[in-house]
């Protein structure tokens, strides 16, 4: 049974709000009630918090709090919370995955200060779900770099981790980095899931090379959740291994295009090359 909302004055302290990622349905009965009675809200960004409070009908006080925000800033916050309830936000989903709020977080548990966390949205999370990807271990990497060579070290340094890979991603970079992944990793299934929760929500799934193509025709926007499949998962999937014969078909003879794709799955080369040989005969 869902409590009902109360007006009691809250406990001083940091509570950790997760918010909607997209569909501001997705807020929680107790996110809500939370914002609500606190008595001031840290948010990355005033105006995009705004429209979620404005959504709730809720006038609790905004206060910015982001990566540009200073230690004289964080003392005066945790400083609060000995006799306030401060909630804190990031613009969508869990705050301190992938921005600053851990410091916030460990300067107010040094302080003595109590710390309650609200679980709710998550994009990585979402994003796994979706994918199809085995989810019983992932690696959650943050955001992608800009540059070509620390892009390329990012996916290098975390490419033989047996787990699902989960980074973040933007919309005009997607296509570079999934290029990358086909020159570094061209024989991982990769996801790609934006717009979750949203209308246009949408996965999708294959070589990264076969994405790179469909998003340099059909260029997406926003913020993306990009995922790698662990070294292993191709081994299970017949599907999977015709697809890398027939990419790595594109480009080599079939005996090479066997020889990358054992190496890869290690499934039995000569099996690989008569089923090679098959493809091309189609």
């Amino acid at each position: 049974m869902i409590s009902e909302p109360t007006l009691e004055a809250l406990l001083p302290g940091l509570y950790i709000v997760a918010t909607p990622i997209g569909n501001l349905g997705d807020i929680t009965v107790r996110a809500a009630d939370i914002l609500r009675r606190c008595d001031a809200v840290a948010c990355e960004d005033t105006r995009v918090t705004g429209k979620l409070t404005k959504h709730l009908g809720i006038s609790t006080k905004l206060i910015r709090y982001n990566d540009h925000s200073g230690e004289r800033e964080r003392v005066r916050l945790v400083e609060s919370m000995h006799s306030q309830a401060i909630a804190l936000v990031s613009d969508a989903g869990t705050p301190l995955i992938s921005d600053p709020g851990y410091r916030l977080v460990r300067d107010a548990r040094d302080a003595g200060v109590a710390v309650t966390t609200l679980p709710g949205a998550c994009a990585a999370i979402a994003g796994l779900t979706l994918s199809g990807l085995p989810n019983d271990r992932f690696l959650f990497a943050g955001f992608i770099p800009n540059k070509d060579k620390a892009r390329r070290e990012a996916f290098l340094d975390v490419a033989q981790v047996d787990a699902t890979l989960i980074f973040y991603e933007t919309g005009p970079r997607l296509v570079k980095s999934l290029e990358a992944l086909s020159e570094l990793l061209p024989d991982r299934m990769v996801s790609v899931a934006r717009e979750i929760t949203k209308l246009h929500e949408e996965c999708r799934s294959g070589p990264a090379a076969r994405l790179a193509d469909h998003y340099t025709d059909y260029p997406a926007k926003g913020e993306i959740v990009l995922m790698v499949a662990p070294p292993a998962e191709l081994e299970t999937s017949d599907d999977d291994v015709d697809l890398l014969l027939k990419d790595a078909l594109k480009t080599d003879k079939a005996s090479q295009a066997a020889g990358k794709v054992a190496k890869a799955t290690g499934r039995d080369r000569k099996q690989l090359y008569a089923r090679a040989m098959e493809i091309r005969g189609e």
